[in-house]
């Protein structure tokens, strides 16, 4: 400031003085991937409100956030029904306007089935590996652990998908778990890692904790 006052009042300035213009640029992609499964349709205790419209809010709370900052970014959501049945839902893709006919989806989004987690988490990582932005980030919300009917021991799709978790790391996308499980300190630890990972012990918090997640992660 006094060199800039200096050099205005037409003196010498204080030849220790240097400058610098610095571009910040967030460079950052980012799909919000959600658990439709059908415990999503449970009433969240204490509350008149299930989980799924209490995800339905914080998505379009976080989503708006998203807009105004100019990150490039997609909702979608999964449900499964068996290996071979494992249903993808993209609410918004990376090119389409968060309007009016985005959020109306949103406002539909129904729960269902089960959560085979790791298949549905490389398919979004397919649709994030075809942005050009440096930094890919896939932010999970769930409320439990990966699970499907065809399987009985559900250690084998835990290991599936830390191994998707892995894999997605290796292509350089970041993948982070917001879980509305309290038990999840069981197994979301070991499936996506050391600070990887949120556990919201009050689900209705969820509107309020999802916004404040992404710009702790964004920063």
């Amino acid at each position: 400031i006094d060199a800039t006052v200096a050099i205005r009042m037409g003196l010498q300035p204080n030849t220790r003085i240097t400058m610098r213009n610095v571009l910040k640029n967030r460079d950052l992609a980012v799909v919000l991937l959600l658990d439709l499964s059908e415990s999503t349709n449970e009433l969240v205790e204490g509350t008149d409100k299930t989980i799924i419209q209490l995800t339905k809010e914080a998505c379009s709370l976080v989503a708006t956030a998203i807009h105004g900052i100019g990150d490039p970014f997609a909702i979608h959501g999964f449900s499964s029904d068996g290996r071979h049945d494992v249903r993808y839902f993209r609410f918004k893709d990376f090119k389409q306007k968060f309007d009016v006919e985005v959020k109306s989806r949103l406002a539909g989004m129904q729960g269902g089935l089960s959560t085979r987690m790791g298949a549905a988490m490389r398919h979004a990582g397919q649709h994030l590996l075809r942005q050009a932005q440096r930094r890919k980030l896939l932010l999970l919300v769930t409320d439990g652990e990966p699970a499907d009917i065809d399987e009985r021991d559900p250690q084998h799709l835990r290991f599936d998908t830390k191994k998707a978790v892995e894999e997605l790391y290796s292509q350089g996308i970041l993948s982070y778990c917001l879980t509305l499980d309290p038990n999840a300190d069981n197994y979301v630890k070991r499936i996506f890692g050391l600070n990887h990972y949120t556990i919201i012990d009050h689900v209705q918090k969820l509107p309020e904790q999802l916004p404040q997640l992404f710009a702790g992660l964004t920063v």
